[in-house]
């Protein structure tokens, strides 16, 4: 009888340290799920150039347009390239053949000036990057002032301002960007070593250079990359599209490490994953691969990496810390989508916006998703008139 009762209690201790355990883990969950919707990354006011961007500013041409010609342009729905020999008469076809739209873009600038929309003050935001010196930067320039970003352009003699033909597919729910960089491909990194440039710069706090600039300039990103994490100031990145990820991966990775807060969409984060053996394609668990992103090395290790997935209709993913929140998005009426082209810059703008006025993660979060949701709902990364921006 006593060894019975003595085993009893036992398998009682076990169960209860079990159940302790569970609950511990519970209540970290619980407090670790609080903390990063309620976590503050910057205490304060925003100011004139705060945050600093890097891109390449193209004018976009933009039209809806069938299969047949993505086929024929040998182009993808949903995805990014840069354009070569063989894309030179897609832009003289769009002109000619199909109603288009002439909007400023490229992904960064895109970027910043929804941020500035939402933003209380002008020039909290500025942007780098190179452009030709002809009509077409001028146009860039102006819808860049208008929106409110601080412009620092370096202008090349060698080449005109870059395009990128937005070819619109399946009703405005894909998009197929073709990019002809021209002068975007020229910015020096003279151009950031001019007293008043890297004035700027080191004045900022925070930092945003998309995975486009990497064909570019990658020292540039770097020479900025180091400040921030020397100064302990916050460095972002976007992943852009599949192709950098696959073929500029070692300039990718030589930036990685300085990387405070990824973004990317669903496709570009898949992509990462094969490329790094991080899951198998049959086998892709998004939650994971964001987490396992997490978790790779890191130069500052004041603060932890974040990871930030769009999935379209999808939650965006935020992993930080060990865990994965899901926040959902706001659907929007079929009938009202008119260009998913765009959604994800304007989604890392409203994010920014959020972010410099020390709102808390939950805010920022919140704040681009709305953002993205009335894009979306535009042609091109186009600025919705008396449209203002009330937390939900």
């Amino acid at each position: 009888r006593e060894i019975t009762i003595t085993n009893r209690l036992t398998r009682v201790s076990h169960t209860v340290a079990s159940v302790l355990k569970d609950y511990s883990r519970l209540i970290t969950l619980s407090f670790k799920m609080t903390s990063l919707r309620s976590l503050v990354l910057h205490n304060g006011s925003p100011r004139e150039r705060m945050l600093v961007g890097v891109c390449n500013p193209l004018l976009d041409i933009s039209a809806s347009v069938d299969e047949a010609l993505l086929k024929k342009y040998a182009l993808k729905p949903n995805d990014a390239i840069l354009a070569d020999e063989s894309h030179r008469p897609l832009y003289e076809e769009l002109v000619a053949n199909h109603t288009v739209e002439y909007i400023a873009g490229g992904s960064g600038q895109n970027t910043l000036r929804i941020a500035q929309w939402i933003l209380p003050e002008r020039n909290i935001t500025s942007f780098l990057g190179c452009v030709g010196n002809d009509i077409f930067s001028k146009t860039l320039e102006e819808k860049a002032r208008e929106a409110g970003v601080h412009v620092v352009y370096e202008y090349s003699e060698k080449d005109a301002t870059g395009t990128c033909a937005v070819l619109i597919t399946d009703g405005g729910k894909q998009r197929s960007l073709c990019a002809n960089l021209a002068a975007a491909n020229h910015f020096s990194t003279a151009h950031i070593e001019k007293p008043q440039h890297k004035d700027l710069i080191h004045s900022a706090d925070f930092y945003y250079i998309t995975g486009f600039f990497l064909t570019v300039n990658v020292d540039v990103i770097l020479t900025i990359a180091k400040h921030a994490c020397e100064k302990n100031k916050l460095f972002m990145m976007n992943l852009n599209a599949p192709f950098l990820v696959q073929f500029f991966k070692e300039k990718m990775m030589s930036v990685f490490g300085y990387i405070d807060i990824l973004f990317g969409n669903d496709t570009e984060f898949e992509t990462f994953a094969l490329e790094h053996k991080l899951a198998e394609k049959d086998n892709m668990d998004m939650k994971r691969v964001a987490l396992d992103i997490t978790q790779m090395p890191k130069f500052n290790t004041n603060r932890q990496r974040i990871v930030i997935v769009t999935q379209g209709e999808k939650p965006v993913l935020v992993a930080h810390d060990g865990i994965v929140t899901e926040f959902p998005v706001i659907e929007v009426p079929k009938e009202k989508l008119v260009d998913t082209n765009g959604a994800g810059d304007a989604f890392v703008g409203g994010f920014i916006a959020q972010l410099l006025q020390g709102k808390p993660f939950e805010s920022c979060i919140k704040c681009g998703i709305w953002a993205a949701t009335h894009i979306i709902q535009m042609y091109g990364c186009t600025i919705p008139e008396n449209v203002k921006y009330e937390e939900w």
